[in-house]
């Protein structure tokens, strides 16, 4: 884990982000809080409709596989999506050892002159040194802390904690319990979509004990996606498999959260900020499920007694995913592990990125091959998917070509629809 002394330090003085004159547009109802681990996926949120993203510095995050961002590169990353509107929360949020408590007060001064919106931390001792370092700073209490009752949010609100972000296990009915007997200043936010831990809050210790990495560090290796065998101890490499039924031997392999058809149902239980997983997804992952959840909200917001449109709750199967369940939001889950493998489903490849619109052309930098002739679909932020056939693709020199076979080449092709930049081509695997 790096150092203090290894990271960029920000000397400039914090951004007017509580007492200046800089005012986001914060929508009260309903946030659609997007994961961001790198300037990519940064930008895809906020081009896809995030009204808040949350990230990682260079220590004390709970995805240390992720780029994450030094303090110079958080102070870019803060000041662009201010410009756009939209608000970062910095993750703080593993337990930090003896030594690394030495490194947190400088830590904290630097993050917050890099005008971060909020600070998300798990830890007490984390907690009353935000409060003593950078006492203007937003709190946020972290999942990892395993929040489930009324009592203990109160108790961190009276700490100065603006918002609770509530444990995973927690039905529909809990969450409104504890919306009903807190103050209506402490925010509740959730995970709606994602993946899920297999033990309480995060808290596994799996990882650690099998290969020495740490879950609550950032570094864990899930190992609850792995098959497991039995093995006799007088009858060496002679393995057997795991059963729990006749499906199979991924006993720990939970399913993905998706609480995308069930807005209207978070919002009535109190949640105020739906969370998605995935600091360590791609830029399309990035994209696509905050498009869908963006409209998804805008929908339940503008016609709130309308069913969600197919072809928005569609999007969520169009990336890189495992089977979906709602988790604990409605009661014990019934049907939540997933036994058979611990992959993903993968139905839909990036094929291009749109760079501009010209003359009734759509210019593309190609990201997978793709033949004259296939279908694909564009999307656009808070638009339906377009469908088109391409029947001629130009490469960059105006040649007719038959596939996109080229990494990072630039194609073209004609459609009386314009896109704007950054819009996103892809082509169905089932075709």
């Amino acid at each position: 884990m790096m150092s203090i002394s290894e990271t960029s330090t920000v000397q400039a003085q914090p951004l007017s982000n509580k007492k200046g004159n800089f005012v986001l547009n914060k929508k009260e109802i309903l946030e659609v809080l997007a994961p961001a681990g790198d300037f990519e996926r940064l930008y895809s949120a906020i081009d896809y409709g995030a009204d808040a993203v949350y990230l990682g510095s260079k220590m004390f995050s709970m995805r240390s596989a992720c780029d994450n961002f030094d303090f110079d590169e958080l102070k870019s990353a803060v000041e662009y999506s201010h410009s756009k509107g939209v608000r970062v929360y910095l993750t703080c949020n593993t337990l930090p050892t003896n030594r690394e408590m030495d490194l947190l007060p400088e830590f904290l001064k630097n993050a917050y002159c890099c005008g971060i919106d909020a600070i998300i931390v798990s830890d007490l001792g984390t907690l009353s040194l935000v409060k003593k370092y950078a006492p203007d700073l937003e709190v946020h209490i972290s999942t990892q802390a395993g929040i489930v009752n009324y009592v203990t949010a109160n108790c961190l609100y009276d700490l100065g904690a603006k918002r609770v972000v509530l444990a995973r296990e927690l039905s529909l009915d809990e969450i409104a319990a504890i919306r009903a007997k807190t103050p209506k200043e402490l925010e509740i936010e959730a995970f709606v979509h994602g993946a899920m831990c297999v033990s309480f809050s995060g808290r596994c210790l799996l990882s650690s004990y099998l290969v020495d990495r740490n879950a609550n560090r950032g570094e864990c290796a899930q190992p609850c996606r792995w098959g497991y065998h039995l093995m006799e101890e007088k009858r060496h490499n002679e393995f057997y498999p795991i059963f729990e039924d006749d499906k199979g031997t991924y006993i720990l392999n939970a399913k993905d959260l998706c609480m995308i058809d069930f807005i209207d149902k978070l919002h009535e239980a109190g949640v105020s900020s739906l969370k998605i997983e995935g600091r360590a997804k791609s830029a399309y992952y990035v994209s696509v499920i905050t498009n869908a959840y963006r409209m998804a909200v805008d929908h339940y917001l503008n016609n709130p007694n309308e069913k969600l449109p197919s072809w928005i709750s569609d999007e969520v199967f169009k990336v890189s995913h495992r089977k979906y369940c709602t988790g604990f939001f409605f009661g014990h889950p019934k049907d939540c592990q997933y036994y058979e493998n611990g992959g993903y489903i993968r139905e839909y490849d990036v094929v291009g990125v749109v760079t501009h619109c010209e003359n009734s052309r759509v210019y593309c930098v190609q990201r997978n091959k793709f033949l004259k002739g296939d279908t694909v679909e564009i999307l656009s932020p808070k638009q339906k998917p377009y469908e088109i056939r391409i029947d001629e693709i130009l490469d960059e020199n105006s040649n007719s070509v038959e596939s996109t076979n080229h990494a990072e080449m630039k194609f073209s092709f004609a459609c009386d629809k314009e896109f704007p930049k950054n819009s996103i081509v892809r082509i169905s695997k089932k075709a």
